[in-house]
């Protein structure tokens, strides 16, 4: 009992919150599992392709051109979510029931490409299990985030939520990444295709309690159903959501070094397993940042905080960079220096969106959660298969040199002989460090543009539910936002 009163200290529940610690722990846990299974994508997935002996430039290919499809399931099911009444008049539960079963199952069937056959049925097995992959996860993504909004009114719950869940993303993201490292060592030679269970099984049984525990209380009187037409209409006119979304993509789809960390730790550091060291020691800033950021955006408004920790993050990844990856103390060194501003920009990331949701409506009169949170969800499967993809279009330039062979773990990559050549190396070394540096600058800029204020958006919260009314709202914003009266 004393562990448990101890655990909910470091989660209180603040003055006027709707949510109960039981609820909020399985939103948390939810995350935990979620984030395994996308993590094991996110790292893993180009690792596992570059083990399969496909040629480098097809790979990169099918991970685009799935996002044909991604493009198309995501505006409609934004629209569908939008529109369809269940009987329980639930709106987000029946969707994380559904695809807290079909995530596990099409991740599995991701990892388990047969070896030893042609090059044309591994890509088209990879294109099928990839587009159902990706199907099932937007019927998961739209509805954990959007929920947010039906269960608190509070912007400072729903900021310190957003936070305290990302403490378990980050043990998601640990796990996997321990596992994964740990499995598909030279020291151990486990396939992916065991590893995928394991994680997926894992996560199953931390996503599942949110489908009882999770709990609906507000929605709104009115919504409206959407054709493709009025959807992109409500886009173009929610200013903020394209402002953000367009430094998310450069953000994100730049970010390629983390596709690439197990490499960089077998070829530049000699060995898998160093990315398990420097993430161990990047951990511990990042779970002190979750439990300090709450009260931090309470005294700044939190998109300030964001531009300035996102600056430092590209100054700190250039310096790292230009000293290079000879110096393994060093690289410790900045890597764990580089974690700070690093944690404070993950932990914000998804916390705009809710913002850009109740702006939208507050202007417009629309409800569209729906279309919002797939804007997100589309705009992080995108990025993430961008940065994917671009990393291995890179290695498979022809003056790059890189070598590949089918294998199944780094330990039968050591006994087959095969090294990079220095100039490769370097290359491998530019995709981790540099190329992400330059999509934080661009969206640095992008973000210069985003003015929305946390205390301007309460304002609009209470309007939308009917606290205050719209002529009291304006009346108190810090400008007018090119909101009509």
């Amino acid at each position: 009992m004393e562990i448990i009163s101890k655990v909910k200290s470091l989660f209180p529940t603040g003055e006027g919150w709707s949510t109960k610690p039981a609820e909020r722990f399985s939103y948390y846990s939810y995350f935990a599992g979620q984030n395994m299974i996308y993590t094991l994508f996110n790292v893993c997935l180009t690792t596992y392709l570059l083990f399969l002996d496909i040629d480098v430039t097809k790979s990169a290919t099918v991970m685009l051109a799935v996002k044909v499809w991604d493009a198309v399931n995501d505006t409609l099911f934004g629209a569908i979510f939008d529109s369809i009444k269940f009987k329980s008049g639930k709106k987000y539960l029946p969707w994380i029931r559904v695809s807290t079963i079909l995530i596990p199952l099409a991740t599995i069937l991701t990892f388990v490409i047969p070896k030893g056959t042609s090059e044309t049925v591994k890509l088209v097995w990879f294109a099928v299990a990839y587009i159902l992959w990706d199907t099932a996860y937007t019927l998961c993504d739209v509805p954990i985030f959007g929920i947010l909004t039906s269960m608190s009114q509070s912007i400072d719950e729903r900021n310190a939520i957003q936070s305290y869940k990302s403490i378990a993303t980050y043990i998601g993201v640990g796990i996997t990444s321990t596992l994964t490292t740990v499995f598909i060592s030279a020291e151990v030679g486990l396939g992916y295709g065991i590893i995928s269970v394991i994680i997926c099984l894992m996560a199953f049984a931390l996503m599942m309690p949110a489908s009882f525990k999770l709990k609906e209380r507000y929605h709104a009187e009115a919504e409206e159903t959407f054709t493709i037409r009025r959807m992109m209409s409500y886009l173009f006119k929610n200013k903020y959501l394209l402002i953000y979304y367009v430094g998310i993509f450069f953000y994100s789809a730049l970010n390629i070094g983390n596709a690439f960390t197990l490499y960089v730790s077998y070829y530049l550091f000699n060995s898998a397993l160093f990315s398990l060291l420097v993430g161990a020691i990047g951990t511990v800033p990042q779970l002190i940042i979750a439990l300090l950021l709450p009260k931090l955006i309470q005294r700044f408004d939190k998109m300030k905080v964001n531009r300035i920790c996102l600056l430092l993050y590209v100054i700190l990844s250039v310096i790292t960079w230009l000293i290079g990856y000879g110096n393994v103390v060093v690289y410790i060194i900045m890597f764990t220096i580089r974690s700070v501003p690093l944690a404070v920009i993950s932990l914000e990331m998804f916390m705009f969106t809710p913002d850009c949701a109740e702006y939208g409506r507050f202007k417009s009169g629309t409800e569209a959660k729906g279309i919002t949170f797939a804007v997100q969800t589309f705009m992080a499967k995108l990025t993430g298969s961008i940065s994917g993809a671009l990393g291995l279009f890179i290695l498979g330039i022809e003056s790059v040199g890189w070598k590949t062979v089918e294998v199944s773990s780094f330990q039968e990559l050591e006994q087959s002989g095969i090294t990079q050549t220095p100039h490769a190396l370097n290359v491998l070394w530019l995709i981790f460090m540099l190329i992400p540096a330059i999509g934080g600058l661009l969206a640095y800029v992008a973000w210069l543009f985003y003015d929305l204020k946390d205390k301007d958006v309460q304002l609009m919260i209470d309007c939308n539910t009917g606290k205050i009314t719209r002529e009291e709202a304006l009346s108190k914003m810090s400008k007018t936002y090119d909101i009509k009266n």
